[in-house]
C-alpha cells in the first residue's frame, strides 16, 4: 500500500505542479478553460497559486491531509463550474482526478509513522 501511495503522491504533485504553472504562465489551452468556466483571470491565478500549494503540502507528512482536501476542494470547484456552464465533458473527466485525493486520503502517506 506504501508503495501505491508513493506512486499516486507523485502523480499528484506532478499534475498539481503542471496545471499550476500553466495556469500562472496563461498558456492559450487554460484561457480557453477559464474563459469556458466562467473563471475571470484573476480568479485563474489565484486557483493556480492553490494547485502549485496542493504539489507542496501533499509531500510533506504533515500537510498531507490539507493538501489532499484542498485538492479536492479545488477539483469540485472545476466540476461545479463547469456544470453550470453547461459543459458535462469536463464535469466527467475531472471524476477520476477527484477520487485520488479521496483514496490518498484513505492510504495514508508513505512516510508517516
Amino acid at each position: 500500500m506504501k508503495i501505491i501511495s508513493g506512486i499516486l503522491i507523485l502523480i499528484t504533485a506532478f499534475l498539481s505542479f503542471k496545471h499550476g504553472w500553466e495556469g500562472l504562465t496563461m498558456k492559450p489551452e487554460a484561457v480557453n478553460m477559464l474563459t469556458e468556466l466562467g473563471i475571470g483571470e484573476f480568479a485563474g491565478k489565484v486557483m493556480s497559486v492553490l494547485t502549485l500549494a496542493v504539489g507542496l503540502l501533499i509531500l510533506f507528512p504533515q500537510t498531507f491531509f490539507a493538501g489532499n482536501l484542498l485538492n479536492a476542494a479545488l477539483i469540485l470547484l472545476i466540476m461545479a463550474l463547469s456544470l453550470n456552464a453547461g459543459n458535462l465533458k469536463i464535469a466527467l473527466i475531472e471524476i477520476p482526478f477527484l477520487l485520488m485525493p479521496l483514496v490518498l486520503i484513505w492510504l495514508g502517506h508513505p512516510l508517516k509513522k
